[in-house]
């Protein structure tokens, strides 16, 4: 019985040093996610204007004609993956990995580990390893993916490029997301307005094709922001449902202790009392 209650207290110290863990872990996730949010809430607006930018050269000149507007479907697709650098997150990186549809020969910029990790031993084409930490992934970063993805596009290396990432709803709410990069297509028809002529030097098309890079860099931009919020949102979330788990083992192991203990403490008075008869 001595032995029993003894493996009890062992387990019970045991989980409340796995509590002090889980509880750090919130802790941090909780303090970043405020940042991260911040941050993603910031450029939001920035690639939602390049957007309508590129959409407005396109629906007011009848004669535009671009490579990043045409797909060849018979071609291989390119990827861009965002996924977590760490595991402890729920169901975080599976879900989105469950919602990828990637083929065998087709491209794949991963940033993440967890997304080098999956494709590691998949038939796919890694275009760089040059951006593995989804923390630390920055605009300038994004600016340079989209200029390697755009020269490649260009040169009919694959016919269609997009953006698988984890949505940032709320903090209790991520969804897997893909988006389409290229070929561009307008989302919202745009009425011309009558006696307004725009004059681009040194033409639509050039300016067009500047815009682009620009235009893929911050569409990655903002999906590795929601998706390092999500992560983080994520985590809290696991280690708050751990750390709720912990204190009702906790709970749990001290009831079974204290009546293994009282059962220990009756037995002895009860040979006590039985050897005192004799």
């Amino acid at each position: 019985m001595a032995q029993s209650t003894k493996l009890i207290k062992n387990r019970i110290k045991s989980v409340e040093g796995t509590k002090q863990i889980t509880k750090a872990m919130e802790l941090v996730a909780t303090s970043k996610l405020r940042r991260a949010k911040e941050n993603m809430e910031r450029i939001q607006p920035y690639f939602k204007s390049l957007k309508s930018l590129a959409t407005e050269l396109m629906k007011n000149n009848t004669d535009f004609s671009s490579p990043f507007c045409k797909s060849d479907g018979e071609k291989s697709a390119c990827h861009v993956v965002i996924a977590g650098d760490r595991g402890l997150a729920g169901g975080y990186n599976a879900n989105l990995f469950r919602s990828l549809n990637i083929k065998d020969g087709d491209y794949i910029v991963p940033i993440g580990k967890k997304v080098c990790e999956y494709f590691a031993k998949k038939n796919v084409h890694i275009l760089t390893y040059d951006y593995l930490l989804a923390a630390k992934v920055r605009s300038g970063d994004c600016m340079r993916i989209a200029q390697l993805i755009a020269a490649d596009y260009k040169l009919g290396k694959f016919g269609r490029v997009d953006v698988s990432y984890t949505k940032f709803v709320n903090v209790l709410t991520h969804e897997p997301e893909t988006e389409t990069l290229l070929p561009f297509v307008p989302e919202i028809e745009r009425e011309r307005k009558p006696g307004v002529l725009t004059i681009y030097e040194p033409g639509v098309e050039a300016v067009f094709n500047q815009l682009i890079p620009q235009y893929i860099s911050g569409i990655i931009y903002g999906a590795v922001t929601s998706s390092v919020a999500s992560e983080l949102s994520s985590r809290r979330n696991a280690m708050q449902a751990a750390n709720k788990n912990a204190d009702e083992m906790i709970e749990d192991l001290t009831l079974k202790y204290n009546r293994s203990r009282q059962s220990a403490i009756t037995q002895e008075i009860t040979e006590i009392v039985a050897g005192s008869d004799m």
